[in-house]
């Protein structure tokens, strides 16, 4: 959020540009703040500038908070065409119940920034939502879910120098390789050469990589092996002319005990993603929590789980994802 205002009470913030207040209360009673789309809508047709306006103006802030650990919120995966969480197909698909969430959940204390294509970080920019946060933009929003081409992923989102005109302070990137498909060979090539470009800027870059394959109906599975993880860290890893500033966004595989030997594949920095929305989260926590005790692990990326809990609690289920750092 923006930061309390000199005089305002401890447990509210003022969101800037569009006047929201965020009260973050406790967790199971907090509300998510109420998002006026009128007046976005009105501000996007009426003042466009104003986007840019509210880049130039946000406070800024160091990628690493001062333990020097990392807790993004992710919500790049409506523009992919994927808006389902857990059985609901189109969890995703309400924009203003998708910013109230994220707005609370960047209200949370611990909570470090924010992980989306332009469209949701323009939105979250107009509501004054991303003073003090750490913005990643999302570059490559291709490969459609389900599409014949999805592993053909065009960097269709944010580039380089998009990043660095905003005044954002890092991209992510999705590398997802399967041996069969001729699509990630594109893939690879373009985000070696996007590696390129944020480092000449130096500006982090995370790569998300995977080892994929399609099921028998076309569709395309990631494979969570730790030989298979293992590999597409090494490939990620060896990608563009300097390594200097790439990080690793990395799930945690099907065994978490192998976790320890699957991250010595690499020096690079790396968060642990979230991955798919399941029942029991409780687990969940608990790989994150085993994996966050390694060397090169820094902090956490995500998205869905957190946005959309089984129980619908962001704030809480926000809470316990801090907590493991």
């Amino acid at each position: 959020m923006s930061g309390r205002k000199r005089g305002q009470a401890d447990d509210t913030y003022d969101t800037g540009c569009l006047g929201m207040t965020v009260t973050p209360g406790t967790p199971g009673t907090t509300p998510a703040p109420p998002v006026d789309i009128n007046e976005l809508v009105r501000l996007r047709a009426e003042r466009p500038e104003a986007i840019a306006e509210a880049a130039a103006r946000r406070t800024r802030r160091p990628l690493l908070n001062d333990s020097g650990r990392l807790m993004i919120v992710a919500a790049d995966h409506p523009a992919r065409g994927a808006l389902g969480v857990g059985g609901n197909r189109m969890a995703m698909a309400n924009r203003a119940d998708l910013l109230e969430r994220l707005v609370l959940a960047l209200g949370r204390p611990g909570v470090d920034g924010v992980l989306a294509t332009a469209d949701i970080l323009d939105d979250l920019l107009l509501l004054g939502a991303l003073d003090g946060k750490v913005v990643m933009g999302s570059m490559n929003r291709g490969g459609l879910q389900g599409a014949r081409f999805e592993l053909d992923d065009r960097f269709t989102g944010h580039r380089a120098e998009d990043i660095e005109r905003l005044g954002f302070d890092a991209g992510k990137l999705l590398l997802r390789i399967d041996y069969d498909d001729p699509g990630s060979l594109t893939t690879m090539e373009s985000t070696a050469r996007a590696i390129d470009d944020m480092a000449a800027r130096r500006l982090p870059l995370f790569v998300e990589p995977f080892i994929s394959s399609r099921t028998t109906e076309g569709k395309v599975r990631n494979d969570l092996s730790a030989e298979a993880v293992t590999k597409s860290i090494a490939i990620a890893s060896g990608l563009g002319g300097s390594s200097a500033y790439t990080w690793l966004k990395v799930p945690v595989c099907d065994n978490p005990d192998d976790m320890s030997e699957v991250m010595a594949a690499s020096t690079l920095p790396a968060v642990l993603l979230g991955g798919e929305v399941g029942d029991d989260q409780d687990g969940a926590y608990e790989k994150w929590r085993g994996a966050l005790q390694l060397p090169t692990v820094r902090g956490l990326v995500v998205g869905r789980s957190l946005l959309y809990p089984a129980d619908g609690d962001v704030a809480a289920a926000v809470d316990t994802a801090v907590g493991l750092l």
